[in-house]
């Protein structure tokens, strides 16, 4: 049960307008701060979901959420800035997301607009694309707003009796109308893990369906009844055919494509002779530090908004051995 290398679950294919874009990076070594690694510079205001009104008379920041999960983006000074719509109430559909600065924070699902309001967005962008430039407050919100809209789109029904479920607390509970049960949100685990050979080499995989060259690090799901360091051993196992040891735990990442928690790890493999499950993955392949470094190895390494590429920097800096 596997997630493609690079923290990506079997669910997230981007749709055909964004599958080519990927950064032009292929040089390791430079640490890069993660992101979405507990990125939340607002208040998630838990208590404040199950009040009729969580504004409170406080104005409302909306950030519209399309079908593709792209927001609207302006580009400010240094970095792209989210553009929030500011209104005086809650609209209907909307679900709370948190506050910050005096102001509540709000998501809505809904098709772009035809006009731009005022001129200020610029554009429409996803996650992946600027997740990595935003600043803390941005970059909590935009994952929080996608994985939860991700958990509507896929839950509209209770999982129980097939009743279409009735939204409650702010968009944090579907209630199932026939037998009154709370549905709430769920996050997937996955573990993300760098192997390498305790020496100079580290494992990268590629998936079918990535652009060419482009290499990351082994991933896959916890299974049921299964720890996380129990599931790095057995999707190595699976995907590269090596056993590994010393499995060690180094931060995780939300990953709401479309409701994963990457537990990142890196473990040290006991043989080195890789057996590939071409079901599983289209090719591995042992890399030194110095061919990540310098761009002599892959063609393009993952992008430094996800956790497998923070692990990969990490271990070029010589962090982990």
């Amino acid at each position: 049960m596997s997630v493609p290398p690079g923290g990506s679950t079997p669910a997230d294919n981007p749709p055909p307008d964004v599958r080519g874009f990927w950064p032009d990076d292929r040089i390791a070594g430079a640490v890069t701060d993660v992101p979405l690694l507990s990125r939340t510079a607002h208040d998630r205001g838990h208590l404040s979901r199950s009040l009729p009104d969580p504004a409170q008379g406080r104005p409302v920041r909306v950030l519209l959420v399309d079908d593709q999960r792209a927001v609207p983006v302006r580009d400010g000074d240094g970095r792209p800035e989210l553009v929030y719509d500011e209104r005086p109430t809650m609209p209907e559909g909307a679900i709370y997301l948190g506050e910050a600065d005096g102001a509540v924070y709000a998501a809505l699902r809904g098709p772009r607009p035809d006009v731009t309001e005022g001129g200020q967005i610029g554009r429409w962008a996803g996650l992946r694309e600027v997740g990595g430039e935003l600043g803390d407050l941005d970059a909590g919100l935009l994952a929080q707003a996608v994985g939860i809209v991700e958990w509507h789109e896929r839950n509209r029904f209770s999982p129980m009796t097939g009743s279409r479920t009735t939204v409650e607390r702010s968009g944090w509970v579907q209630r199932d109308p026939e037998n009154g049960r709370e549905v709430f949100p769920r996050t997937d685990p996955a573990v993300i893990m760098l192997v390498h050979d305790g020496g100079d080499r580290c494992v990268l995989g590629r998936q079918a369906v990535w652009p060419a060259g482009r290499f990351s690090i082994l991933a896959g799901f916890v299974e049921p009844g299964e720890s996380a360091e129990a599931a790095v051993a057995r999707e190595v196992a699976e995907e590269v055919g090596i056993r590994v040891t010393d499995v060690r735990y180094v931060s995780s990442q939300p990953w709401p494509f479309p409701q994963s928690l990457m537990l990142g790890y890196v473990a040290r493999a006991v043989d080195t002779e890789l057996r590939i499950d071409h079901d599983e993955i289209e090719e591995a392949r042992w890399f030194t530090r110095d061919e990540l470094r310098s761009g002599t190895g892959p063609q393009a390494l993952p992008p430094t908004v996800s956790i497998a590429r923070h692990i990969i920097d990490r271990w070029v800096a010589g962090e982990f051995s």
